[in-house]
């Protein structure tokens, strides 16, 4: 009968820590990054943790017919200048502050700019809105990336 009671408190507190971890969402993973302008999918950006703070580089491309295949960070400036787009980290410095993630920049490898960042959970974790901004967050642009694993 104690083996019975242990079981069911044991089953019990398990049951009641899973709606806790499944709240606690997290954008580490791999997003695809739709295009604010046009509304198609423009690269793979993988996201991981390290110290608390998330980092994201671009694994995989979708270029256009015309565009190049293995493009390069041209407008880039330092180390970054002529680097391969993939492989590139465009997200960095990232940690939560209360529902987001604030405190980083991210970098457009179309115009080589650097901006700080915000990156908030949406629809139950399965969509990342991802904004960039100079000063304030109302003076900047939105994208949102879509979970892939």
């Amino acid at each position: 009968m104690k083996l019975n009671t242990l079981a069911l408190v044991t089953l019990s507190a398990a049951c009641m820590a899973l709606p806790a971890s499944a709240n606690e969402a997290s954008p580490t993973g791999l997003w695809k990054n739709i295009d604010d302008a046009t509304g198609k999918p423009r690269g793979m950006i993988r996201i991981t943790e390290s110290n608390g703070t998330l980092q994201g580089k671009i694994e995989k491309l979708f270029p256009a017919p015309n565009e190049d295949l293995n493009p390069t960070c041209k407008k880039c400036e330092g180390t970054l200048k002529d680097a391969p787009v993939i492989g590139l980290t465009i997200l960095s410095g990232m940690s939560k502050e209360g529902d987001q993630y604030a405190g980083g920049q991210i970098l457009d490898p179309d115009n080589g700019k650097t901006y700080r960042s915000q990156l908030r959970l949406i629809e139950d974790g399965k969509k990342l809105e991802v904004r960039g901004y100079i000063g304030v967050p109302l003076l900047g642009r939105s994208q949102t990336w879509v979970r892939q694993e």
